[in-house]
């Protein structure tokens, strides 16, 4: 009883979990995954069926792994680098499992669409009792400045980057459980109070990422194109008037930013990348990559590296990562890290074009809610914005969660076929 338990029914609880977990930190949310994943491979020995990681995306991540092992083992100069690239495998391994096990339960899906619909609806809730009254259910204050509301978060400013890459996902969902069709007003809601959520949370990145989402819907979704871009429409006339008449977001989302990038002058006259500090993040990453092009500095070395007398440029030089996933992939794992992240970025450029121009022709390659699993982790590879670091493991699950629920829905779809 307590063997079946372990193998069969945990994993399946675990994952439905995911979304809550996040909300909690690191710790529950990677806990879950590692156990997961090492469930997952038992089953796998235990039926010796491995022909699940016979498919493209697992020989990328492979070679991806492989060429971080060998990078930290070259470079070896703190163990948190050898650490992270030994156990990167547990996100392969857990996108692989979230098919594994969706395809044995059926029920599953709709079990982590509602766990998703649940936390978002009590992040929602708290965040506009928070702005509006000044603390949240747990009587946790605003963060100033802004103010900036972080609600379940905590002291973490990251409630607007939760939301903006978990929204896809959950509008995903919406599609495969049919949830648009019954509850149009639902539906709706969800979106315009993500979209406010955002705004209110002060993350400037999340709400550009949140607009990107929204144009990508609107351009990309073929089924559901009619009720999506009535929502679209409606989401961008609140927003530009909630910018209009809310002095504080106002401040934060626009003039802030006009100010960091339009107006960062400095007395000799030089023009900073997003901010000063961005700016030199950026110029000691390159250095380091233009220093050690095949290699880089080695994962997580950025942070060692920075302050040494070539890279480190002012107070505001040194920081855990580079806050650029491109810059950061270039300065700890040179040119093969970079370019396999890189290839698999213009690979999906080019699926979504083609389904682009399918839509065009009447013909779409992806169903509605692929779509939105490829969008979750597209904006996760968007270079043009600011970024955490690529190796966090509060980000990697929420990057590889969407991931292997696409894998599923196209694994379904090649049984049925």
């Amino acid at each position: 009883m307590i063997k079946n338990f372990i193998l069969f029914s945990l994993p399946k609880h675990l994952i439905y979990l995911i979304p809550i977990f996040l909300v909690t930190g690191p710790f529950l949310s990677d806990l879950a995954v590692t156990l997961i994943s090492i469930i997952f491979l038992i089953l796998l020995f235990k039926e010796k069926n491995f022909k699940i990681f016979k498919n493209k995306f697992y020989y990328v991540f492979l070679i991806f792994y492989f060429y971080l092992i060998i990078n930290s083992l070259s470079q070896n100069q703190n163990y948190d680098s050898l650490r992270i690239s030994f156990t990167y495998i547990r996100f392969g391994l857990f996108s692989l499992a979230l098919t594994y096990f969706l395809n044995q339960d059926a029920k599953l899906i709709k079990k982590i669409f509602y766990s998703l619909l649940i936390i978002f609806m009590i992040l929602i809730f708290d965040g506009f009792l928070q702005y509006f009254t000044g603390k949240n259910i747990l009587s946790w204050d605003l963060k100033y400045p802004g103010p900036r509301v972080s609600s379940l978060f905590g002291d973490e400013l990251i409630l607007g980057s939760f939301i903006a890459r978990m929204l896809p996902l959950l509008i995903g969902l919406m599609f495969v459980c049919n949830f648009s069709n019954d509850k149009k007003f639902t539906f709706c809601f969800v979106i315009l109070a993500s979209l406010f959520l955002v705004l209110i949370s002060g993350e400037r990145t999340a709400f550009f990422l949140t607009l990107l989402l929204l144009v990508l819907i609107f351009v990309l979704i073929y089924e559901n194109k009619k009720i999506i871009r009535k929502i679209i429409f409606f989401s961008f006339a609140c927003c530009f008037l909630i910018i209009a008449f809310s002095s504080p977001i106002k401040e934060r989302v626009i003039n802030v930013t006009l100010e960091k990038i339009l107006a960062s002058k400095n007395q000799e006259n030089k023009y900073y990348i997003i901010s000063k500090q961005h700016h030199e993040h950026y110029v000691s990453g390159v250095r380091m990559f233009l220093n050690n092009p095949i290699s880089g500095v080695g994962v997580k070395n950025f942070r060692v590296f920075c302050s040494e007398k070539e890279y480190y440029i002012s107070d505001y030089t040194c920081s855990p990562h580079p806050h650029s996933t491109y810059i950061q992939l270039l300065s700890e794992t040179g040119i093969i890290g970079f370019l396999i992240v890189l290839i698999c970025f213009i690979y999906l450029n080019m699926r979504l074009f083609y389904h682009y121009k399918g839509c065009l022709a009447n013909k779409p390659i992806y169903k509605d809610y692929q779509i939105c699993f490829l969008i979750s982790f597209y904006l996760t590879l968007w270079p043009l914005v600011p970024s955490g670091n690529f190796f966090n493991n509060w980000l990697s699950i929420i990057y590889f969660y969407p991931l292997g629920i696409f894998l599923w829905t196209i694994n379904k779809q090649v049984k049925n076929n």
